[in-house]
């Protein structure tokens, strides 16, 4: 008898692996990779650690949250997928060239991103290098914040009569020109933009504010694509760098993938390549210059 079913969402959610399993003991990953099917579709078994695989791969093309929604929606899509294979087995399309050679390259695919991922993971970076690594990036990473306010208007006109009303004010009550001029959502508490990196502003605010002193407002009106400013910069400091405790996670990620970068040029160096140079164009290059 054939049936027609609907899966729920705790059903798969008590099949599916979730991101802590990454941390569980080999013994219960050995486990959780058994011969455990999740269907048979027309005689034919499929694995469970296959439908896992598809709704890995799809939580990271939707970049979504891993939910009942979507596990139901990617199980009726594996299904669908199942049984459109199957017709494409019938129809004797894996015969076809084209298709043959889009198999042959996803399975080249896999393989590369499997022996990269194992050569990344067979290096775990000494403290010495992570502690270098960390002393580059503070290096690199020096930067200065800045607290300022701001009046934002839609007429040079009018930010040019206010910079001349600080001017005979002699700089004073920006934060009330501001409550009473401004058009930005900052209006309400006296253009205060608080702390901020440059980087995070748009070109022509960041670059006006790179220029100033603190305590000083911008001499002449500065446009954007939001209107005219008149910018008031309060301080400056030192942007403080994360902890190496806090970079080390990515200082590490970013050590592996220096070395599987560095392994990949090595095996493409010891490869023996011979090219058909009736499709391929070779390029000389010449020597390296000799000092």
């Amino acid at each position: 008898m054939r049936h027609r079913f609907i899966i729920t969402a705790p059903l798969l959610a008590a099949v599916l692996v979730s991101p802590a399993c990454a941390q569980e003991s080999e013994s219960q990953e050995a486990q959780a990779r058994d011969n455990t099917l999740i269907a048979t579709v027309n005689a034919q078994p499929y694995e469970l650690d296959l439908f896992r695989a598809y709704y890995g791969e799809l939580l990271q093309q939707r970049g979504g949250e891993n939910n009942a929604q979507l596990q139901e929606r990617a199980f009726n899509e594996f299904m669908n997928l199942i049984v459109a294979s199957q017709e494409g087995e019938k129809r004797g399309l894996a015969d076809n060239n084209e298709v043959q050679t889009a198999l042959a390259l996803q399975r080249m695919m896999v393989l590369s991103a499997a022996a990269l991922q194992s050569i990344g993971t067979e290096f775990d970076p000494p403290e010495s290098e992570l502690r270098q690594a960390y002393d580059q990036l503070v290096d690199q990473s020096q930067r200065t914040e800045y607290k300022a306010r701001h009046i934002l208007l839609d007429d040079r006109d009018k930010a040019q009569a206010l910079i001349e009303q600080l001017d005979a004010a002699g700089g004073e009550g920006f934060a009330e020109l501001a409550e009473e001029h401004s058009l930005g959502p900052t209006a309400e508490k006296g253009g205060d933009l608080g702390w901020f990196d440059a980087r995070r502003m748009v070109k022509p605010f960041a670059d006006a504010v790179a220029e100033m002193e603190p305590g000083a407002y911008s001499p002449q009106p500065v446009q954007t694509q939001f209107g005219w400013h008149v910018i008031l910069l309060e301080e400056t400091r030192a942007a403080e760098p994360p902890s190496f405790e806090q970079a080390k996670p990515q200082l590490k990620t970013a050590l592996q993938q220096q070395k599987v970068a560095e392994a990949l040029g090595q095996l493409r160096n010891d490869a023996e390549v011979e090219l058909n140079e009736d499709v391929v164009k070779v390029r000389e290059t010449p020597d390296a210059a000799v000092e």
